[in-house]
């Protein structure tokens, strides 16, 4: 009974990882159309940026919950790309925490990042391989074509690790390192000055009358 309610929560919490990946990215598209837009997407990240540390650490350790759980409760060996994930992800834990505790976002795009981006590629490799017919790549003892479990008929173990790491690196994306900061305020004050230049350069275009 324990082990259904696990596993079916782990999926529902993916296909909710999943669904929030996907709106960012439709807002990310959305707001390059228009200005108004980009502007309105700015002040979303600069909402979420205060919690998106904090929102990743929370899906990474229950992530390293979630493997823990399957291998050291449930007794499921995790295969060869179970571990390269595990490698990506138990860092995170602590990396993260510790970044959200100094509020070092900078730190956290420019190294854990990568970490993330890596985890979700064998993240996605390894979910692939349950579902494509082809020469398998690990151990005969622990295949990694085999899903151990598939709820909903399509969320295995891969597929909650994938979903785990994009949302990780999602919120990474999100947050506003205070260079992105002082950048867009640099934008802002050339607009400012290009609009009183343009309003000069036009009232020099206008002869004068006696």
């Amino acid at each position: 009974m324990a082990y259904t309610v696990i596993t079916h929560g782990y999926a529902v919490l993916a296909l909710i990882a999943d669904a929030l990946v996907l709106a960012a990215l439709t807002g990310f598209l959305v707001a390059r159309t228009s200005p108004e837009r980009r502007e309105r997407w700015n002040a979303f990240r600069n909402g979420i940026t205060p919690v998106s540390l904090h929102l990743a650490w929370i899906v990474a350790m229950l992530a390293m919950l979630g493997s823990l759980y399957f291998s050291q409760v449930v007794g499921l060996v995790p295969c060869e790309f179970c571990w390269f994930q595990r490698i990506c992800m138990y860092p995170l834990t602590l990396l993260l925490g510790i970044a959200a505790i100094r509020g070092d976002f900078a730190i956290a795009k420019r190294y854990f990042l990568t970490m993330s981006i890596v985890g979700s590629l064998l993240a996605i490799y390894h979910y692939q391989l349950e579902h494509i017919p082809q020469p398998s790549v690990c151990g005969a003892q622990i295949p990694c074509d085999v899903a151990a479990f598939n709820i909903f008929g399509f969320i295995s173990i891969p597929f909650l690790s994938m979903a785990a790491f994009l949302l990780i690196t999602t919120l990474l994306l999100l947050s506003r390192t205070p260079e992105e900061d002082e950048g867009e305020d640099e934008d802002e004050d050339e607009d400012d000055v290009d609009e009183p230049a343009a309003h000069e350069t036009s009232d020099e275009a206008v002869p004068a009358t006696a």
